[in-house]
């Protein structure tokens, strides 16, 4: 039996950092927290749960539409562990019925692979305004098949959250999913405030990559934005300066009624621990000037890592590192009934991650408590 405590500068508990307490591990899994005994071993830099990711469409050079398998997703979920993420929802988006059929299989396959923690469904029950880099003609209501596919992964409780529009999904359906207890996101919408209100009122509980893809919030129209805003619901947001400008993120985080009800999300797109471009829909994505954009030169998806948005939290938009780490791993845990991926005690070693003073996760160093 191998029995050691560790002391790092900084600790984040999954509620609070500290400093002056130490991990104490057995046989590689973290067995308690408490004040560093004289016989710790020093660990430079901050220790934390590593990231959690409600919206990951791929990685490693793989998309989860395009490989919807059990190894396309393993793949995906090893690229974003490498980069300090150990527990994501794959996304599958906008595409054929018999794409979110097999991506249903193959989940269903993962439900004890470390660092699979459900499945989430971005469309393709949205609005063709707001579609985004979706595909068009995919676009539909919200349909029998799509309900089955949730019903068989909540069945074997499969954590589901899916992304639907007013315009595409009815108060009675959004009340159906949540019954199944699914989390359900408003998104990709053009609607008016009241509309995505209908949807809240029913159950939706969640909004998709906050500002983006949606109706704006203006003077007199809120739009979904505005009421999302003012909603208590859990809210993604992708923060990596091209999706959301700096002082918006900011402004959003300031006006929520109710706190830890923002959380950071990624967007990732296969580039993200992959090569630099990829094919969706037939078409060239590629990464240009830091950003992920289609051959218009418009946004599609994401070029970003957890650890790099939790960074610009913290150095661009005035987040406490404690905060940005809440919204990192702490919230988006809660918002899909996962509490104990906020936890350390109790957490393999593997899934506890080191980061720099300066909140850095670096590739080129062992930087989870197992590779120390």
């Amino acid at each position: 039996m191998t029995d050691l405590w560790l002391a790092p500068d900084l600790l984040f508990d999954g509620e609070r950092l500290q400093p002056g307490q130490a991990l104490h591990l057995v046989d590689g899994v973290v067995a308690g927290i408490g004040p560093a005994p004289t016989d710790a071993q020093p660990l430079p830099g901050l220790v934390t749960p590593g990231f959690v990711d409600l919206q990951v469409n791929g990685g490693g050079g793989v998309m989860v539409n395009s490989t919807p398998t059990p190894d396309g997703i393993r793949r995906v979920l090893a690229a974003h562990r490498s980069l300090g993420t150990v527990a994501i929802l794959p996304t599958v988006i906008t595409d054929a019925p018999e794409v979110l059929e097999q991506v249903t299989e193959a989940a269903l396959t993962l439900t004890d692979e470390p660092g699979f923690a459900g499945l989430h469904i971005e469309g393709p029950h949205i609005s063709t305004a707001r579609r985004g880099t979706h595909a068009a003609r995919f676009v539909r209501p919200l349909d029998a098949p799509t309900l089955a596919c949730v019903e068989r992964l909540r069945a074997q409780d499969v954590p589901v959250m899916i992304t639907v529009a007013p315009e595409s999904a009815s108060p009675e359906q959004v009340a159906t999913l949540t019954r199944m207890g699914a989390v359900v996101s408003v998104g990709h919408s053009d609607a008016t405030a009241e509309e995505a209100r209908a949807l809240i009122n029913a159950g939706a509980c969640c909004g998709t990559h906050l500002f983006n893809a949606m109706s704006p919030m203006l003077g007199r129209a809120p739009g979904v934005t505005g009421a999302l805003i003012n909603s208590e619901c859990y809210t993604g947001i992708i923060c990596d300066g091209h999706h959301v400008a700096d002082e918006m993120v900011g402004l959003a985080l300031r006006a929520r009624p109710r706190p830890d009800r923002m959380f950071l999300v990624s967007d990732a797109m296969a580039t993200v621990g992959g090569p630099a471009s990829f094919d969706l829909y037939g078409r060239t994505i590629s990464v240009r000037d830091g950003k992920l954009v289609n051959d218009e030169g418009s946004l599609a998806g994401a070029h970003v890592t957890q650890a790099e948005g939790v960074q610009r939290l913290v150095q661009h938009v005035g987040v406490s590192a404690q905060d940005a780490l809440r919204m990192a791993i702490t919230t988006p845990a809660a918002c899909i009934g996962r509490p104990k991926l906020a936890q350390l005690v109790g957490r393999p070693a593997q899934d506890v991650i080191v980061l720099s003073e300066g909140l850095e996760y670096r590739g080129d160093l062992p930087t989870t408590l197992a590779g120390r």
